[in-house]
């Protein structure tokens, strides 16, 4: 990754080692804004943890079997991983703070939705549009950070990932205990707490638009781009990323063999759409500038890999440990609580390592231990080895989210920012919605365990692009490349 100075802006690389990048006078604090920020990802991230160890339960009262129930978090990743590319877009004319408010508004209406649902149908069209909103939610956030300078960047992003961490694996705590004191139902409703924390963050609005306004698109493009949406580019890349969950569950959920083949079908068109597309349209939807950029693809896919393993471990974790233990997903719920703590301790830790190694290899770190950490939940019986397990993910998760996220701003030049933080956490969602899509899916061919084993393959897949990456692959484009709008 290149570490040159670029004129007129403040170098953003994660160094190798020695002292951090200078940092902007004046800037927001990134601890003091990483808190704020923290705080209103965490109805987000519980809206994943907190469901999971409901799933047994809703699968019973709504007489599905217990696969089918996968699709409660692979549509919560699916639409918010959709929307994140949208919502960069709009950040070309909406500041981080708009963009907010607007993710929360769908995201507390799709969980209200959900949480009253009559059928499993009902339930999972809650969480579609909850999702959505998460994801527009999630790239307002990450716009706010990632313009803070250097060090206050990743001091910031660190909290963020502790926090959503935490959430998710912590919100297993919530949700046993809402599950066994007030129902499945309140559980999927915990998300519309979005809400409040918004008016809680009002104080802070300043803050939001003054680090948004400069977090990717140039002033120009943001007082004046009158770019249209790429629909064509959108909805191929929709389509793909639906049918590729879809096929995942098809045998898990009874999907008839016809109906597969038509998504599958579905599916192969819009890979080539979605081609054909970027080709045809550099400036569309998914430009070409910002995916071609050398390292970029290679993280995106490294983000994906290990939120699939997370993901994949937390779908399965609370059953494997009811099953284990013989009680409910209170004491499921209470026994992962460790797990969770680790994602603190990695948030803490990011910052230390990105001062000693670069990014690329600290993402094969925390990649290696969500394979590990696949492998032991995959291999070992008990309670005790699945809360080890699920904690090494939980470290991979909360570790990675980070350091990606803070890397994409230094692969492509300063106008495609938004577009490519979009991109990268579209990539690291639609991760976290094949690892339990897989899991499920294959759980109803092979045993749990060779399912979870399978799974390890994704994490390991984004250890050895880690390994073959090279620091100096990261160059940005110079700044006076020529590059079109955002549409």
């Amino acid at each position: 990754m290149s570490q040159h100075t670029r004129q007129g802006t403040t170098p953003q690389t994660i160094p190798s080692g020695g002292a951090p990048a200078p940092e902007r006078t004046g800037a927001p604090d990134g601890r003091r804004l990483g808190l704020t920020l923290g705080m209103l990802v965490l109805p987000m991230y519980v809206a994943l943890g907190a469901p999971s160890v409901a799933l047994p339960a809703i699968g019973r009262a709504l007489a599905v079997p217990f696969g089918a129930t996968a699709w409660i978090l692979a549509a919560w990743s699916l639409t918010s991983a959709l929307t994140m590319p949208v919502a960069g877009r709009l950040l070309v004319r909406w500041s981080p703070f708009q963009v907010l408010v607007a993710g929360v508004v769908a995201l507390a209406a799709g969980s209200v939705l959900a949480g009253a649902g009559p059928t499993l149908s009902v339930v999972i069209v809650g969480r579609l549009i909850g999702g959505a909103g998460a994801g527009a939610t999630v790239i307002a956030v990450f716009a706010a950070a990632t313009a803070l300078p250097g060090r206050q960047r990743i001091r910031a992003l660190g909290i963020i990932a502790a926090a959503s961490a935490t959430a998710s694996g912590g919100g297993t705590l919530l949700g046993g205990a809402v599950t066994a004191w007030l129902g499945w139902r309140a559980v999927l409703a915990i998300p519309a707490l979005a809400l409040p924390l918004l008016l809680a963050a009002l104080p802070s609005r300043r803050a939001l638009t003054r680090s948004g306004s400069g977090s990717g698109s140039g002033s120009g493009e943001r007082n004046g781009s009158t770019g249209r949406l790429d629909i064509v580019g959108a909805a191929v890349l929709s389509v793909l990323a639906g049918s590729l969950i879809t096929l995942l569950q098809a045998h898990s959920v009874g999907l008839p063999a016809p109906v597969t083949l038509v998504v599958a079908a579905a599916g192969a068109l819009a890979a080539v759409g979605l081609w054909w597309r970027v080709r045809s349209t550099p400036d569309g939807f998914v430009p070409r500038r910002v995916i071609a950029s050398r390292g970029f693809l290679a993280a995106g896919l490294i983000g994906g890999t290990v939120f699939a393993g997370y993901y994949g471990v937390l779908f399965r974790a609370p059953s494997l440990i009811e099953q284990a233990t013989g009680g409910g997903p209170l004491e499921a719920g209470v026994l992962l609580v460790p797990a969770a703590a680790c994602s603190v301790l990695a948030g803490r830790l990011v910052g230390t390592l990105t001062d000693r190694f670069t990014g690329w290899q600290v993402s094969a770190g925390l990649a290696a231990l969500t394979v590990v950490g696949v492998l032991v939940v995959a291999l070992f019986t008990g309670p005790i080895p699945i809360v080890l397990g699920m904690a090494l993910t939980v470290c991979g998760f909360a570790g990675a989210q980070a350091v990606l996220v803070s890397l994409a701003p230094d692969l492509v030049a300063a106008d495609d920012r938004d577009t490519a933080q979009s991109l990268l956490n579209f990539m690291n969602a639609l991760g976290g919605g094949i690892g339990p899509a897989a899991v499920a899916g294959l759980s109803g061919i092979v045993p749990v365990p060779v399912a979870l084993a399978a799974l390890a393959a994704l994490p390991l897949a984004g250890l050895v692009l880690s390994l073959t990456r090279r620091p100096t692959a990261g160059r940005r484009p110079e700044p006076d490349a020529p590059r079109g709008s955002p549409r």
